[in-house]
């Protein structure tokens, strides 16, 4: 995991004790310098830091499948015999890959390694080995992409299930299971769950299920030690969440003098009526902001659902009040349209803009109209959290697209107001049960219904045979006044060759749509670059834009109708959502096209999802369900949970369970010291993470 671009040294969610805590890694028997290096590079640092490095899969020896049988895309352990010597391909000085042929009786498929040019000392001529790979199926060939192997002589003293680590350099299966045998053969591993709340239900002990996930003898037995290991960590997660948050209802100290009658003439600036959930919602806030106790309230609705509108009623009772109000938006292009939103709906109300790309001279004067109060409504970026931002009379905070922000961003911003009333709003539905558990301490309105005048949007999952057939469809498109977004998953070239990256998508797409005006943009673009991309593709000077995933959230194009979405399958649900939301945001008809070749089961069930509902909310349930434990907090783009529990499987109730237990454990004072011990560690690593 990494916070503000550097690593987190240590595993901060074990309880080690005894030789642990001056065991280092240097200790370990079979870690030389060199080794100790690469295992630097995969960000373990401590012992703690391997046994934390859960296994990525296992071999079962006892299914080895026939070539033949193997599925495109699927992993699969299957028996070869190298029949020649490995070749190798090198870009400049760097070995790009690592190529080899291997035999299965009649059938002859290829095995590549990409960047990982010690395969070439460990793979021999002549030998049997088997290799637990993705499958690569198509035009008459198998190949095995990136395979973990073993040679087959010294499999059969690993019977069973064995398992496979991610490995990086000079690196080895049987020097990482070595390592990690050794170090849980060293330490002992202390549960933080109290003493009473485990005896009382019973709870396994926690070394036995670090064993056993590292080694089991069954699938049965290392799913219940997995379950084991996800309870501890989310116990110390939501534990921590609590004291870092702290108890938000605190009495109210600014009272509003915006009467219900006055914030009912103001919806009717916006020329339309509101829906049913937009209203529920604008009640919801307007009772907490005329009650005794500050506003501690998340909204949260599906992509186009109309919560700013609802933010901005929230805006006006403050300044209608005589007080300052801020929006925080997660990025200058998403500020920028909130700007011009408020100014539109609030025009009487002095609005001040501030963000990283602001002169020095240009935010001095912005933060003296904040400071003097001459700026009623505040809008900007993460240059809002800085300390010398001061305020004069604060009582509205907004968070625009709050999965964007850690906790501590979120209280740095609360600290600038007494006792301010504060509204995140999130367009990424979140499963009904992580809110009841990482909210637990606001108060939730969720909009469902969307405005009657947004259009319809089709998805259609596009194999590439009939790629052709929709570059035709999306040039009548353009040809109409309309506008396409192109969304692939890589900036750069993918090492297994199976992704499109967004460079090569820019030049394809350029050379389909040759009278179109194209741009790209993707996130290692300047900001200055990217809002200027989009300043012009919002002004209609672009005809299509090529994309990351960084025009994901909250961009709102009307003309944009048509979104393509290259290797879908390699997208979770929820983000595809939100990349389709991106258009329909006007009247016309639009069209989401998810481009995928994948044969299996569980993508094409994915996929199928998707393009039979719009329901957000319906959608990250079954997300969720498809994923187990997935991606809840940290970078979206990595995959894992804080704690590296990403490539453990485990169901939601483990989820429930941990709060129970949580609930339970500050309900005894005596538990609250054990609990700050562990939390205090944890606060570095948990600060800065968002919910996603």
């Amino acid at each position: 995991m990494k916070i503000k671009g550097k690593s987190v040294k240590g595993f901060p969610f074990l309880n080690i004790s005894g030789k642990a805590e001056k065991m280092e890694l240097k200790d370990i028997k079979g870690l030389s310098d060199k080794r100790i290096e690469d295992l630097n590079k995969m960000e373990i640092f401590t012992p703690e830091d391997l046994i934390a490095h859960f296994p990525r899969n296992y071999l079962d020896l006892t299914r080895i499948t026939p070539v033949s049988e193997c599925y495109h895309n699927d992993f699969a352990l299957v028996l070869g015999k190298i029949i020649n010597k490995p070749q190798s391909a090198f870009s400049g000085r760097r070995v790009r890959y690592v190529k080899v042929a291997a035999e299965q009786g009649m059938e002859v498929f290829t095995i590549i390694w990409f960047n990982q040019p010690y395969v070439l000392k460990q793979i021999e001529e002549g030998r049997e080995y088997l290799f637990y790979g993705r499958i690569q199926n198509k035009f008459g060939s198998v190949s095995v992409v990136n395979p973990s192997f073993e040679p087959l002589d010294k499999n059969y003293r690993l019977k069973g299930i064995v398992p496979v680590y991610s490995l990086k350099g000079c690196l080895t299966q049987k020097i990482m299971r070595d390592a990690i045998k050794s170090v849980l053969s060293e330490i002992p591993l202390n549960s933080d769950i109290p003493d009473n709340l485990r005896i009382k239900y019973n709870i396994d002990d926690l070394k036995s299920a670090y064993i056993i996930v590292h080694n089991p003898q069954n699938f049965k037995e290392k799913q219940i030690a997995s379950e084991r290991i996800a309870l501890e960590e989310y116990f110390k997660t939501i534990c921590s969440y609590k004291l870092i948050k702290g108890d938000r209802r605190q009495v109210r100290i600014n009272t509003y003098n915006c009467s219900a009658d006055e914030l009912k003439n103001f919806t009717a600036r916006f020329g339309f009526d509101f829906t049913d959930g937009q209203k529920n919602a604008v009640n919801d806030i307007y009772a907490d902001m005329t009650s005794p106790f500050n506003m501690n309230r998340l909204l949260q609705g599906d992509v186009g659902s109309g919560k700013t509108a609802v933010s901005l009623c929230a805006l006006f009772m403050a300044v209608k009040s005589g007080y300052q109000a801020v929006m925080l938006a997660p990025t200058e292009i998403l500020a920028e349209q909130d700007m011009n939103v408020i100014k539109k709906y609030i025009p009487e109300a002095e609005t001040a803009f501030l963000s990283g790309s602001l002169s020095a001279k240009e935010k001095r004067i912005v933060k003296e109209e904040i400071s003097s109060g001459e700026a009623k409504i505040v809008v900007g970026t993460h240059a809002v959290l800085q300390e010398n931002v001061e305020f004069k009379n604060l009582c509205m905070c907004v968070c625009d697209e709050q999965h964007r922000f850690g906790v501590a961003q979120r209280s740095a911003l609360l600290s600038k107001g007494s006792v301010p009333d504060v509204l995140v709003m999130s367009a990424t539905p979140i499963p009904r049960t992580l809110s009841l558990i990482f909210y637990g301490d606001l108060d939730i309105s969720t909009i469902r219904d969307k405005p009657k005048a947004r259009a319809e949007i089709q998805t259609f999952i596009v194999p590439y045979s009939k790629y052709d057939g929709m570059m035709n469809f999306i040039k009548d498109k353009i040809k109409d006044g309309e506008q396409i977004y192109f969304v692939c998953p890589k900036i750069e070239e993918d090492e297994e060759g199976s992704l499109i990256s967004v460079k090569e998508l820019y030049n394809e797409v350029v050379l389909h749509l040759e009278h179109a005006k194209v741009a790209l943009l993707h996130g290692k673009m300047k900001d200055g670059e990217k809002t200027e991309t989009m300043r012009r593709f919002k002004a209609h000077e672009i005809d299509a834009l090529v994309s990351t995933t960084v025009i994901e959230v909250g961009i709102d194009v009307a003309s944009a109708t048509v979104m393509v979405i290259y290797n879908a399958e390699r997208f979770g649900l929820s983000q595809l959502h939100q990349l389709r939301g991106r258009v329909g945001r006007g009247d016309k008809k639009s069209y989401c096209f998810l481009l995928s070749e994948s044969e299996n089961d569980k993508s094409k069930e994915r996929l199928s999802i998707l393009k039979d509902s719009t329901d957000g909310f319906d959608i990250s349930e079954k997300d969720y369900d498809l994923r187990g434990s997935g991606d809840l907090m940290g970078n979206r783009q990595s995959g894992k949970f804080v704690g590296k529990l990403g490539s453990l499987v485990y169901p939601s109730s483990v989820i429930f369970y941990a709060k129970k237990l949580s609930d339970e454990a500050f309900e005894d004072d005596r538990n609250l010291s054990k609990i700050r011990a562990f939390a205090d560690k944890k606060y570095e690593s948990l600060k800065d993470v968002a919910l996603n």
